[in-house]
């Protein structure tokens, strides 16, 4: 008899939090991202080095992140997959510290970096990047965030951006600077260890 009171209050204790995440996913929004108007996904080739035997490619994507909630919350962590041409070209972790108030926007430049050798699938999108032809990439991943008293949600797997990059015309050339725009926000750039990233704060 206890253990079956036992179990029957376990059960009710499961239902009971089921029915809290419920509430906290309807309660809060996840953050929203799109690629930033006016602010071109870009590819930098990168020659062959000591970690590169083959070379390899930096992307940095535009993203415009936005609040939905009447209230605010910090992003804490972002953690997906970068493909190029549907192909998969790595995994991320981004822990962002990213705060955001109620219905605010802000745009983040988010820096990627990879080597061909570890990534055979992609020869195809190096040789189009090499002729400078654009790309299509999509950013798949979960976003956590901290909302203080009302928990801290995780939300997805979703796709967060999709769009094309390129290799700019003219490399280094003062048209071809990439400028943060007014209000941009620049929180860091990634360092390669084998297929995983993660993103450091810049002072």
């Amino acid at each position: 008899m206890r253990i079956r009171l036992g179990v029957a209050c376990l059960a009710l204790l499961f239902v009971q939090g089921c029915a809290e995440l419920n509430r906290l996913g309807a309660i809060v929004q996840p953050p929203h991202f799109e690629q930033a108007p006016g602010q071109r996904a870009e590819i930098r080739l990168l020659g062959p080095a000591g970690g590169r035997p083959l070379g390899g490619a930096g992307v940095r994507l535009w993203a415009k992140v936005s609040n939905p909630n009447a209230f605010g919350l910090t992003l804490g962590t972002l953690k997906g997959t970068l493909y190029l041409e549907e192909s998969r070209a790595a995994d991320a972790e981004f822990p962002l510290g990213l705060p955001l108030a109620a219905r605010q926007e802000t745009v983040i430049p988010i820096d990627i970096s990879f080597s061909f050798s570890d990534l055979p699938g992609l020869g195809d999108a190096a040789r189009r990047a090499a002729s400078r032809q654009p790309l299509a990439y999509r950013l798949d991943g979960t976003i956590g965030v901290d909302a203080g008293p009302l928990g801290q949600p995780v939300f997805g797997p979703m796709t967060l951006l999709r769009g094309e990059a390129a290799v700019p015309r003219v490399s280094g050339s003062a048209t071809d600077r990439t400028e943060h725009p007014p209000g941009a926000l620049a929180i860091g750039t990634i360092r390669m260890q084998p297929l995983v990233m993660r993103l450091r704060a810049q002072a």
